[in-house]
């Protein structure tokens, strides 16, 4: 589920923006929704502390202490994976908009064509870019798949740990498994680990090292199948630089 976040400072047309999003949402039949809209910046950042957005439609020039550029730089810094779409009619902050990895920039009045050329060109850029998404349930979130460290099976669930938070899912690993990334590997009954997050692996203590400290075991029924992969690991995206071995 795409969750999509616009905030203007301007009611009237935060609502016809809403109503017209809403619209082509329905017409392209996707798994997104308008999760959340808002005036301020100070409610903007209250949500998305506590909600997940992947799309945020804001207005360069908020009336408030903070510009929207200036939120947008605040937002980057702790979701480095959000598509930024700024709308204003001020022209010249146009170029100052993409210095915070902008994906597009639509002046006002806006139309719902030409809102509708920036939905389409997203919806693209996130079919052919799959690495930034990773299925959790029957829906994909918006992730990238270096920021996710493993995943835990507990009971009937599944558990996506990540460096912003966790997602829990009730799927079972061999489903799981086939829609992951080459990175990502079963190493224990419990455990699929991304080896992209892996610091360095204690092969005499059997147990995987995470870059953010955390560690989990290597069991006996996956550890020829998981050093397989490992000793293949540097025809994957990265090399890995620290391996502690057995002597």
């Amino acid at each position: 589920m795409l969750n999509f976040v616009i905030c203007d400072d301007n009611a009237i047309i935060l609502e016809k923006l809403s109503k017209m999003l809403e619209s082509i949402l329905m017409k392209y039949k996707t798994e997104s929704r308008i999760a959340y809209t808002c005036t301020t910046a100070n409610a903007l950042m209250k949500y998305m502390k506590e909600n997940p957005v992947d799309v945020l439609i804001l207005d360069i020039k908020l009336d408030s202490n903070i510009s929207g550029l200036k939120l947008a730089n605040e937002i980057r810094k702790t979701n480095k994976n959000i598509y930024l779409i700024f709308t204003t009619g001020h022209l010249e902050y146009a170029l100052l908009a993409y210095q915070v990895k902008t994906f597009d920039y639509i002046p006002k009045p806006i139309t719902i064509e030409r809102l509708e050329q920036t939905m389409n060109r997203l919806f693209e850029d996130i079919q052919t870019d799959s690495q930034k998404f990773i299925p959790v349930g029957n829906t994909k979130i918006l992730v990238n798949e270096d920021d996710i460290y493993y995943i835990k099976k507990d009971g009937m669930k599944l558990i996506y740990h990540a460096t912003d938070r966790d997602y829990e899912t009730y799927l079972s690993f061999s489903r799981v498994l086939p829609t992951l990334p080459n990175t990502f590997v079963r190493c224990h009954k419990s455990y699929i680990i991304n080896l992209n997050t892996v610091s360095n692996v204690d092969l005499q203590k059997n147990l995987i090292h995470f870059k953010n400290n955390e560690s989990c075991a290597i069991g006996p029924k996956f550890k020829n199948n998981f050093m397989e992969v490992f000793n293949n690991y540097g025809n994957f995206k990265y090399n890995m630089e620290c391996l502690d071995t057995a002597q």
